[in-house]
């Protein structure tokens, strides 16, 4: 059998419209060393919003709770963490590593339409679930028509 080195096709104009989070309007860690067993972890983040909330899911595989961390600060809600590598390679031959590791910081200004203080967080099966309440504000109010 003969393996041949794994070469990613890019394009720096493609790239660049993807390197930012344009959800809530806060830029986060650019992708320029996104590549397959480059050391950078960049995890995939789904933004849904419902009538009364946002949520977030990140993918962690392989993490272990304690090496993540969730915080908010001025509005901004941080996704932080390290994906460590499973194992050493001393004394083998590696043909291929496609699989990311590193640390990982994500970042999203969440502004003044949520209620930072009831933001919950959940961790299962390498899933990393952020359920993000919005402010009473936020929510869509019903406004009577009054007949004259």
């Amino acid at each position: 059998m003969r393996l041949t080195p794994f070469k990613t096709q890019s394009s720096d104009v493609f790239n660049k419209v993807f390197d930012d989070d344009f959800f809530f309007g806060l830029p986060v860690l650019p992708m320029t060393e996104r590549q397959p067993g480059t050391g950078a972890f960049y995890p995939a983040l789904d933004v849904i919003e419902e009538k009364d909330q946002y949520i977030l899911k990140a993918d962690l595989p392989g993490m272990k709770k304690e090496d993540i961390k969730v915080s908010v600060e001025n509005g901004i809600l941080t996704i932080e963490g390290e994906r460590k590598s499973e194992t050493e390679h001393k004394d083998k031959q590696v043909y291929r590593v496609e699989r990311s590791y590193g640390r990982f910081v994500r970042s999203l200004n969440l502004g003044s339409t949520v209620d930072s203080n009831k933001i919950r967080a959940a961790y299962k099966d390498g899933v990393l679930q952020l359920n993000v309440p919005k402010s009473e504000d936020a929510k869509p109010k019903a406004i009577d028509i009054q007949v004259s």
